[in-house]
């Protein structure tokens, strides 16, 4: 069985989206167990009799907008965050998934798990919308907004062990992000990085990629610093969510919503494949378990997808497989 830790409390619409996210993954996932740290009496009652779900009490919660992230995880001893966190820590659970505050999970990440041995940063990895015919993961997307070359390596190898083991690429193809596809181009962080990626064997890499590439390119991993990939991501939010809003204005006339009806099924499923609920969340790749940030507007369906993949992170044993190809280097 997969044991997940729950940071029932976290999120926009916790603790009720969370709860429904729960229930839908035991609908769908017979292998999973919980792990609910919350308020009990808010939680307890949606579980009565649920064999593969414990509830642990929280008395605190970190709040969606706080403002001193890393306090809060430091005084919050007994926030639902934290003991879910801290139950991957003491190897209670093997994954934790919150929809919580974005620096917060970092955070707890950093002070209570604890990267692995040898593991110099940890990464934001989100999943891009499935274009051109595959699913692409990027980062780092906002953990780091400085990487030197040799974190940049380790990020590539433990992106790949996630693309073969979870998504299931054979040999996934690592693409780096830079403002041109011949090798020489950017900066001296792209020709370290460049250089340290091509002699890996560990890695399979493709060379270059430029951002106008993103989604038709080849490669299966897209690798940049924290700041480079943290505008790289809100600006392909911003143009999907630019591009729905023209669609609706353009078809407000009676005109083209004759036009609209033959074509609602490709209006659909570009709704589908955009949408962030479909992915579930963002693994944080470096830290010793597995780690999922949900959205934080996430609803029970879009939860449900963040389990799936804390699952299958799980099933694929990726820390794992991760340490053997670090060994025991320095983790400073």
């Amino acid at each position: 069985m997969v044991k997940l830790a729950i940071d029932a409390m976290g999120g926009d619409h916790a603790p009720r989206e969370i709860i429904k996210g729960v229930q839908l993954a035991l609908a769908r996932f017979s292998d999973v167990e919980f792990l609910l740290f919350g308020v009990e009496k808010e939680i307890a009652p949606h579980f009565a009799g649920e064999e593969r779900v414990k509830i642990i009490h929280c008395s605190d919660v970190i709040d969606m907008g706080e403002q001193d992230p890393i306090g809060a995880v430091r005084k919050g001893k007994d926030s639902s965050l934290v003991r879910a966190f801290r139950a991957v820590r003491d190897k209670e659970a093997s994954g934790v998934v919150s929809a919580g505050p974005t620096q917060g999970v970092v955070a707890a990440a950093h002070l209570v798990i604890r990267r692995i041995r040898g593991m110099k940063r940890v990464a934001i990895c989100p999943t891009l919308p499935e274009l051109g015919g595959k699913r692409r993961l990027l980062l780092d997307v906002g953990a780091n907004t400085e990487l030197r070359s040799e974190h940049l390596l380790q990020l590539a190898q433990f992106a790949s062990i996630y693309a073969r083991e979870v998504m299931g690429v054979e040999n996934p193809l690592v693409g780096l992000l830079n403002i041109g596809t011949e090798p020489g181009k950017g900066r001296e962080l792209e020709n370290e990085t460049h250089e340290l990626l091509k002699n890996d064997p560990n890695v399979n890499f493709y060379g270059n990629v430029e951002g106008k590439e993103l989604f038709t390119t080849d490669c299966d991993i897209l690798l940049t610093d924290g700041f480079t990939g943290n505008m790289v991501l809100k600006t392909c939010e911003g143009v999907a969510r630019a591009v729905g809003n023209f669609l609706k204005e353009e078809i407000n006339t009676f005109g083209k919503k004759i036009g609209y009806l033959f074509m609602r099924k490709v209006f659909k499923k570009f709704k589908k494949t955009m949408s962030p609920d479909e992915i579930g969340g963002a693994n944080l790749f470096g830290v010793d378990g597995i780690v999922v940030k949900a959205h934080g507007s996430s609803d029970a369906y879009a939860f449900s997808n963040a389990i799936r993949q804390a699952r299958l992170a799980v099933l694929g044993d990726v820390v794992e497989k991760m340490k053997k190809i670090i060994g025991d280097g320095s983790d400073e």
